[in-house]
């Protein structure tokens, strides 16, 4: 096995193209595809901001990924690394700081909504949600995210088990966690996507969400949602993809490895609306209510239907276990490139990581709490405010650098080895899309977020 050596340390490797495949996976299916897919799509008009979520994956989503993980497997570096060692230096680095920026950004409130996940998920183990509490789900959700100490508790130990996982290093820790965690994850959610179509909500459900209103084309807002709502699920713009593509060896084919997570990250998206979203009308709920659509919607439906507290139980081990193989991939892209600009071991570049993340997704908590009333960017707070620079902000300008950086700082020839695409048709479209559709859109969608456009 061709093993990569820094600092005099050999690189780790992925046992096997199948645990490559389940870890990229595990990163891109998260809280992303269940969670903030349900919500986004609700509030963005359904079955039209479906369409053209599929497009941003197709026209920007693989290409990237492609991109990233030829990156990742040429320089066989840390996200930082590899721009340096591909660039000699230069101002593309900053394109891989930019990754661990937007990867401590995103962690501190991911793990944030993850510890609530990990509490709703423990409430059902015991049997405690199997009812009602007294105060409502509602008036639970209000008063848990706005104890300091409830909310700290379970946000703490979420990170600690993200950051033993780390700890224990890319084949026993990443890619073990994620053989065991994805085809779980792909059996429960197609068994709970079956039963809410039992519900009788059903045909609307799957109406909102596959058909279109097309008045909602003209509508700027549902592009921008679409776009973040893909960099955010594949987990593109940071590194991520970079930092497991570096783990690969020179022997396995980049192409299909791409499209089959971009595939099954896709899958696992619309999985989840088909799961939601029948539920959703079956019991006349507003599908756009937003962030609490899981927390105090759904818990709610549960309580109203035959082995509800099962079907909890099972949808919020669902949740904690894609949040838990999301929140590991992005640790990782920080802790890799602290192994190698400091020399650090793997436990402790986890552990001090880890600990800053966490104490950086305090206010994050807080601003369900002590906080609620602190906003940031228009009346969105903390923790709002924070995922907005990351996913619509950090992540596409990344995206927008990486196009750019394959698409022509590259020689065409090389790309298109590296790539696995050689000179083909094919290969010739990735690095079109690369070098003109993919940094248009991005920029387009970029400034309307920002309101310059």
């Amino acid at each position: 096995m061709n093993v990569a050596l820094h600092n005099n340390k050999p690189r780790e490797q992925w046992a096997s193209r199948t645990g490559f495949i389940l870890a990229a996976m595990g990163s891109a299916v998260g809280l992303g595809n269940i969670w903030r897919f349900s919500y986004v799509a609700g509030e963005s008009g359904g079955g039209a901001f479906l369409l053209i979520y599929l497009l941003c994956i197709l026209i920007i989503g693989i290409p990237i990924i492609m991109a990233e993980f030829t990156i990742g497997r040429r320089s066989q570096q840390d996200v930082v690394g590899s721009f340096e060692s591909l660039s000699s230096g230069g101002a593309w680095r900053y394109a891989g700081l930019l990754g661990v920026t937007a990867a401590f950004m995103i962690l501190s409130f991911y793990a944030v909504i993850s510890g609530w996940i990990m509490h709703y998920f423990i409430q059902y183990l015991n049997g405690s949600f199997w009812t009602a509490p007294a105060e409502g789900y509602e008036g639970y959700f209000v008063s848990f995210t706005g104890s300091f100490t409830q909310s700290i508790l379970w946000h703490f130990l979420f990170m600690a088990l993200v950051i033993i996982i780390v700890m224990l290093g890319v084949k026993k820790g990443i890619e073990l966690s994620n053989k065991i965690l994805m085809p779980l994850l792909g059996v429960l959610l197609i068994v709970l996507a079956g039963y809410s179509l039992t519900l009788g909500g059903a045909a609307e459900g799957l109406s909102f969400l596959f058909t279109p209103d097309w008045s909602a084309f003209s509508d700027p807002a549902v592009y921008l949602a679409a776009m973040g709502q893909a960099f955010f699920s594949l987990s593109l713009g940071m590194g991520t993809m970079i930092t497991y593509g570096s783990y690969l060896s020179k022997k396995e084919q980049l192409p299909g490895a791409a499209f089959s997570v971009a595939g099954l990250d896709t899958g696992f998206a619309i999985l989840a609306g088909v799961m939601i979203f029948p539920a959703v009308f079956a019991f006349g709920i507003d599908p756009s209510s937003g962030p609490g659509l899981v927390f105090m919607v759904l818990p709610d439906i549960f309580n109203n239907i035959a082995a509800g507290g099962i079907v909890g139980l099972g949808f919020f081990f669902l949740l904690a276990a894609a949040a838990l193989s999301s929140a590991i991939s992005i640790l990782e892209v920080a802790v890799a490139f602290f192994m190698r600009k400091f020399d650090w071991s793997r436990i402790r570049a986890a552990l001090v990581i880890g600990t800053i993340i966490f104490l950086i997704g305090i206010p994050s908590s807080l601003g369900f709490g002590p906080w609620a009333g602190v906003t940031i960017i228009g009346d969105n707070g903390i923790l709002d405010s924070i995922d907005f620079i990351a996913s619509n902000i950090l992540l596409p300008l990344g995206g927008l650098i990486i196009a750019l950086f394959v698409g022509w700082s590259w020689k065409t020839v090389d790309a298109l080895r590296e790539s696995d695409f050689g000179q083909t048709t094919i290969g010739y479209i990735w690095l079109f899309i690369l070098r003109f559709i993919a940094p248009i859109a991005i920029l387009l969608i970029f400034l309307s977020s920002i309101g310059l456009f």
